[in-house]
């Protein structure tokens, strides 16, 4: 398993994830906008057996890491991909300098609630009527802080998770 940053030849496999994990996908120009224009945005894939098996996004500002997106294919979920990637993402914003992560989340998921509780996540308030599709709440989340900066990492290369994590 590895994680590393995304790049514009993972499209096609990260927008077939976006498309079977959300109801309201990014467009693929929302991608590239995102790599190529958006100084804050740093997105990670996770591949195993060398395919894309999922891919996270945050937003670096200031001193927060603000996770945009997350989502494993269907086919390798429930495999322990989605706590590694969730684990690469927050060690990621540590080497980067962010002091802490924040996300929201459907109030009716808690699968990925139970996820990133078991990451650090505490509850902090909710947005009414966040998402487009159906007008669900989403509730915010925060870590109070994130694990130790690995100071001899570069974390803009290639990204080798912890294989003893599994």
């Amino acid at each position: 398993m590895t994680c590393r940053l995304m790049t514009l030849d993972d499209l096609d496999a990260v927008l077939a994830i976006e498309h079977e994990a959300f109801a309201t996908p990014w467009s693929r120009q929302s991608f590239i906008d995102e790599l190529t224009r958006n100084k804050c945005a740093r997105y990670l894939v996770i591949e195993r057996d060398g395919e894309v098996a999922g891919y996270g996004g945050v937003w670096f500002v200031v001193d927060e890491a603000h996770v945009t997106n997350i989502a494993i294919a269907r086919r390798w979920r429930g495999q322990g991909l989605g706590t590694q990637l969730l684990s690469d993402m927050l060690q990621f914003a540590a080497d980067s300098g962010m002091a802490f992560m924040t996300l929201e989340v459907r109030r009716s998921n808690e699968i990925a609630q139970r996820l990133y509780r078991a990451h650090g996540f505490v509850d902090v308030g909710y947005r009414k009527r966040y998402y487009e599709d159906n007008h669900e709440d989403a509730l915010i989340m925060t870590t109070l802080s994130l694990p130790e900066p690995h100071p001899d990492d570069d974390p803009f290369l290639v990204y080798e998770p912890d294989e003893t994590q599994e």
